[in-house]
Formats: structure tokens, C-alpha cells, sequence
């Protein structure tokens, strides 16, 4: 999430009224969560096992609940909640974000009963079936097709568990769904908590699909029904997962992959192989290991 014009740390520990660590008038040009972040961003950290990552991170600010050494370059912003104050921050600065005026192509075919949420961009000859949800920060770009009540830009699948229950992350981010792109009926595809979930151009999508949040698919990709992706993911050009696929999240799948049906992946997979099983593996070794498996109750009867 870019910031509508920079701040400066003196400026951004105010509005959540916090105490800051370093140069006053160090500027803040984006807040994002830990995945997305880059030079300029704030991030929030909340428990010591992140508290390195986050003060290593591209981030230039940190938002932290303990006071610790302020790296060379960088500011820091002390509070109690850190959850709580990030989300002050990025409700703040959400309604500099929204347009209510959305663009949408005279080309595009648009069916009864679609809703549109705010700042949608919608490309030529885009094809949208009924009952489909296209909500906040939402651009779908030339000859796409969006299946019936399909929901792209919900919110992000994001909660911080507190003595009184879940806390939900404020989503502020969007979807971009890319040219010749084609998603079936029924799919959700969730908006980024401060960053763009985003769909390759020419990826094709079956019904019934869940993409979590600030997931990054790329180009001719082929995705079967129930497939479940979760947040933060990579999948890089010319990924085949076949149906009922689950995949972690902050999971990177190489180019040309090739995952058969309901398997799990909860690793990193190299590109150009062929997958199959969960916890998944290269197919052939499963498919070995399966053959071995099936051997087992003859073995025991030899050893009797």
C-alpha cells in the first residue's frame, strides 16, 4: 500500500500516538505486511521470533512492542499493539486510497445481477457472468472471462488470535486478474492485505478455486477444480495443479511444474517436474514408494 504522499516518522508515530526511534523527519512511503514489503514501507512485528526478520527486512520503519537497537537507516515506532496500531494505519490512510468512480470498458459484457465494488478497472471485451462479486481495488484486464459468483478482492484470510477471539487483519490491497485470463464459477480469489494478489495473463482457472491472499500466479498456468492456494505464494509460468491440489502458504512452485491431483504441497518445488502426493514428492518416487507400500502385508506373511 502506497502512501498518498510520504510521511515522515514523526508524522506516522502520532497518529497511532506512539514514541519513535530515530530521525523525526525519516520518511514513510508505503505500509506493508512482512512478505510484501520494500524500501520506504513500514511493517508491524508483535513477537520475538519475527523481531530479527522484521529489522532485516527491505523495511524501512518498523513498527515493534519492544524497544530494541534502531538499524543504521532505519526508524522505529514503540507500541503496546502493534497489530492493532498497523491497522489503525492502514484504515487511515484507506480512504486516500478509493475512488468511487470505476472504469469500466464500453466493450465489456457484464451480466445481470454483477456487483462492482470501488476503484474497479475493467479492460475490453471482458466477460463477466451473473452473480459474480468484483469488490474494492479490483482490475481485470483485457478478454477475461469471470465465471458465475465468482468473488475476487474479499478480504484476506489474515487473523491475530486474542483472549476474546479473532482479530481480522484490515485488508487494504487488491487483485489484478491479467489479460486472456479465464475463471470458472464459483472461485474466490482474495484481495492482498497491503498488496496486489496477482493472475498471469493467459492462466486459466477451473470452478470452485480459492486463491489466498497476495498470491502471485504467472502467466499459462492451469489450475483444476478445488484447487486451494493459500497466501503468499509463487507460481512461477506454465504450473499445472490438478484437482483438489492444496498448497501452504509462502511456498514457491517453479516454472512448468506439474502437480497431479490431491496432493499437498508444503515446500518449495523445483520447476520442470512432475509431483504427486502428500506431503508431495517428485511422482516417480512416490508412485516407487506406493509399489513398495503395497508389498508390505506379503513381506509380513513371509516373516510369520
Amino acid at each position: 500500500m502506497k502512501l498518498p504522499q510520504p510521511y515522515t516518522l514523526g508524522q506516522i508515530a502520532a497518529l497511532i500516538d506512539c514514541q519513535f526511534v530515530g530521525d523525526e523527519n525519516h520518511l514513510v512511503t508505503g505500509i506493508n505486511e512482512i512478505h510484501m514489503v520494500e524500501s520506504g514501507d513500514l511493517v508491524f512485528v508483535d513477537h520475538p521470533k519475527y523481531y530479527d526478520k522484521a529489522l532485516e527486512s527491505k523495511a524501512t520503519t518498523i513498527l515493534i512492542d519492544k524497544e530494541v537497537e534502531c538499524p543504521v537507516g532505519k526508524g522505529l515506532i514503540i507500541s503496546k499493539v502493534p497489530f492493532d496500531d498497523y491497522n489503525k494505519l492502514t484504515r487511515h490512510f484507506s480512504k486516500f486510497q478509493l475512488d468511487n468512480a470505476n472504469d469500466i470498458d464500453p466493450s465489456a459484457l457484464i451480466y445481470p445481477n454483477v456487483s462492482f465494488g470501488k476503484n474497479v478497472k475493467i479492460g475490453k471485451n471482458v466477460i463477466i457472468y451473473s452473480n459474480a462479486s468484483i469488490q474494492d481495488n479490483v482490475t481485470i484486464d483485457d478478454n477475461a472471462i469471470i465465471g458465475p459468483n465468482t468473488v475476487i478482492g474479499h478480504f484476506a484470510f489474515y487473523y491475530k488470535r486474542k483472549p476474546e477471539g479473532y482479530d481480522r487483519m484490515h485488508s487494504c490491497g487488491g487483485v489484478y486478474i491479467g489479460k486472456n485470463v479465464e475463471i470458472g464459477g464459483l472461485c474466490t480469489i482474495d484481495a492482498g492485505v497491503s498488496g496486489i494478489t496477482f493472475i498471469g495473463d493467459g492462466t486459466k482457472i477451473d470452478n470452485q478455486v480459492q486463491i489466498g491472499h497476495d498470491t502471485v500466479v504467472g502467466k499459462n498456468c492451469l489450475f483444476a477444480a478445488h484447487v486451494g492456494i493459500a497466501g503468499c505464494v509463487r507460481i512461477m509460468d506454465n504450473v499445472i495443479l490438478w484437482g483438489q491440489v492444496g498448497c501452504a502458504s509462502d511456498v514457491t512452485i517453479g516454472e512448468g511444474a506439474i502437480v497431479y491431483a490431491q496432493s499437498g504441497i508444503g515446500k518449495d518445488l523445483e520447476g520442470g517436474k512432475k509431483y504427486f502426493g502428500s506431503p508431495c514428492e517428485e511422482a516417480r518416487d512416490k508412485f516407487k514408494e506406493m509399489a513398495m507400500i503395497k508389498q508390505l502385508p506379503e513381506l509380513f506373511n513371509k516373516l510369520k
